[in-house]
C-alpha cells in the first residue's frame, strides 16, 4: 500500500487527504496544533462562509492576477461540488442576502466534526491517520538513487521525529494567524530547494492612515462602523475599485469587509509609491448635485451639526470624520464640504502586520508547479492551499480555493503514484 504524508490540516490538507484515502492510500496528516482545523473554526466564529453562490463567470473575477490558474483548479471543484459535498456530510447549506453561502446552523464545528468522523472511519477506502503537535521543522531527505519517496523531520513534545513516505503534500498556509499554525516558516526550506515563491504580504487586511487619527476622534470611534458609505480607488496605473458597503474605523486607521474588498489595490499602491488614497462616499444614494443644493440650504439659525443631520442624515462618525479632515474654513464652505461628503480623501501609508490579516497573498508561485501542482524542484512533494500565490477577498472564494487546489493535489499525488 502506497503512503503518503499530508503536512497541514486545514481545509486544503484535509481535502486532500480525502481524495487519497478514498483511492486506498495510506494517509498520515501532521499539524504542529494540538487538533485540527483551527483557523478554520476561527472562521467560522461569526458564521461559516462556505462559498459564493454568483455565477462562475463572476466567481472566477475574485481571483485577480491568479484568475486563470485557480478558474483551472474550479474544474474539479467548484462551488456548486463544494455544497454537494457539505451536503454529503450531513450540512445542509444556504445562500444569504449577500450570495453569500452558509451551513444551515451557520457553524464551523459540526462540519469538522462530520468530515473528521469520515475521514478517520470511512465506509470505503482507508482511515486516516492524525498526528497533532508535530511541527515539521524544515528537515528533509529524498530516497537514494532517484527511488519514490521522502524522509521529513518533525519537532514533537517527546522529541525530533522522522517519518518517511512515498509523496508528501504540504498544506501549510500562508503568513497570517501564526498562533493558529500558519506562520510561514516553510519560505526558507522551500527556498533553498530552489522553488520559486513571492514574498508573503497581508491581504484582506486593515490599513494605517496617513498621521493617524486626532486622539479626540480615536478615542470616541474607534471599533465603530461606517455603514451604507461607498469607496473609490484609482491606482497610479488606472486600477479602478468602487463599492458601497461597510468598514470599520481603527485606533490609527481602517479595516473591515469594505476595505478588505479594496486591500490588494491599495497594499500594491502603498509598496509601489508609500502611500495610497481612496475616497469616501458618505451618501452614496444621493447625487453630488442633490449634496450640494441640500448643504447649500438656508440653516438660519441651527448649527452646522444640526443642519447636516436633517438636510442629509449626516451624524455620528459620519460627520465627525468630517470635522476630522476639514480645517473649520472648509466645513463653513458649501462647495468643499459637498465635494467631501461625496468624495472625502482619506490616505492610507501602511498595511497593518501580516500577522493581523485575514489571509496573506503571495507564496509558491504556480509556475514552480506542474499542473497537478508538483514542485518542479522538488519530486514527490506538492502544495496546496494558502502556501500557493494567489489571493482573495472575503466571501467564501479563499475557502472554495484552498479546497480546490486540495483536491487538484491529492489526484496528482494519485497519478504521481501511479493510481496505485
Amino acid at each position: 500500500m502506497k503512503k503518503v504524508m499530508v503536512v497541514g490540516a486545514g481545509p486544503a490538507g484535509l481535502m486532500a487527504a480525502e481524495v487519497l484515502s478514498g483511492a486506498g492510500v495510506e494517509v498520515h496528516v501532521y499539524d504542529a496544533m494540538p487538533s485540527v482545523g483551527r483557523k478554520f473554526l476561527l472562521a467560522g466564529k461569526g458564521g461559516l462562509n462556505l462559498t459564493h453562490a454568483e455565477p462562475a463567470d463572476i466567481f472566477v473575477t475574485r481571483y485577480g492576477a491568479r484568475r486563470e490558474q485557480i478558474a483551472n483548479l474550479l474544474q474539479d471543484f467548484d462551488a456548486t461540488q463544494l455544497r454537494d459535498w457539505a451536503k454529503s456530510l450531513g450540512i445542509d447549506t444556504f445562500v444569504g442576502t449577500s450570495g453569500r453561502v452558509f451551513p444551515a446552523d451557520m457553524k464551523a464545528a459540526p462540519l469538522l466534526r462530520a468530515w473528521l468522523q469520515r475521514l478517520r472511519h470511512p465506509a470505503t477506502g482507508v482511515a486516516v491517520q492524525f498526528h497533532m503537535r508535530h511541527r515539521w521543522n524544515g528537515r528533509h531527505a529524498d530516497a537514494p538513487d532517484g527511488a519514490a519517496g521522502v524522509t521529513l523531520g518533525f519537532d514533537t513534545p517527546q522529541g525530533a521525529v522522522q517519518a518517511q513516505a512515498d509523496a508528501v503534500l504540504l498544506a501549510l498556509g500562508g503568513g497570517s494567524w501564526a498562533r493558529l499554525g500558519s506562520d510561514g516558516a516553510w519560505v526558507p526550506w522551500l527556498q533553498a530547494q530552489g522553488v520559486v515563491l513571492a514574498p508573503l504580504l497581508p491581504a484582506n487586511c486593515g490599513f494605517d492612515a496617513q498621521g493617524g487619527w486626532s486622539a479626540h476622534f480615536a478615542d470616541r470611534f474607534a471599533g465603530q462602523p461606517f455603514k451604507s458609505v461607498a469607496i473609490a480607488v484609482t491606482t497610479s496605473d488606472g486600477q479602478r475599485f468602487q463599492r458601497k458597503g461597510e468598514f470599520v474605523l481603527t485606533a490609527g486607521g481602517v479595516e473591515g469587509s469594505l476595505i478588505y474588498a479594496a486591500s490588494s489595490l491599495l497594499r500594491d499602491e502603498i509598496l509601489a509609491h508609500g502611500s495610497a488614497t481612496f475616497h469616501l462616499d458618505l451618501r452614496p444614494d444621493l447625487a453630488p448635485e442633490r449634496v450640494l443644493a441640500e448643504v447649500s440650504h438656508p440653516r438660519g439659525s441651527r448649527s452646522l451639526s444640526s443642519h447636516l443631520k436633517g438636510r442629509l442624515h449626516l451624524d455620528g462618525i459620519k460627520a465627525a470624520i468630517l470635522h476630522e479632515c476639514l480645517s473649520k474654513e472648509q466645513m463653513h464652505d458649501s462647495a468643499t464640504l459637498a465635494a467631501a461628503i461625496k468624495a472625502l480623501p482619506i490616505t492610507l501609508v501602511a498595511a497593518r502586520p501580516i500577522d493581523e490579516a485575514i489571509s496573506s497573498a503571495g507564496g509558491v508561485r504556480f509556475e514552480a508547479m506542474d499542473s497537478q501542482l508538483m514542485l518542479t524542484q522538488w519530486r514527490g512533494v506538492f502544495c496546496a492551499g494558502e502556501m500557493l500565490d494567489w489571493e482573495a477577498p472575503t466571501g467564501g472564494y479563499l475557502l472554495t480555493a484552498c479546497m480546490a487546489s486540495g483536491k487538484r493535489a491529492g489526484q496528482g499525488v494519485l497519478r504521481y503514484l501511479g493510481g496505485v
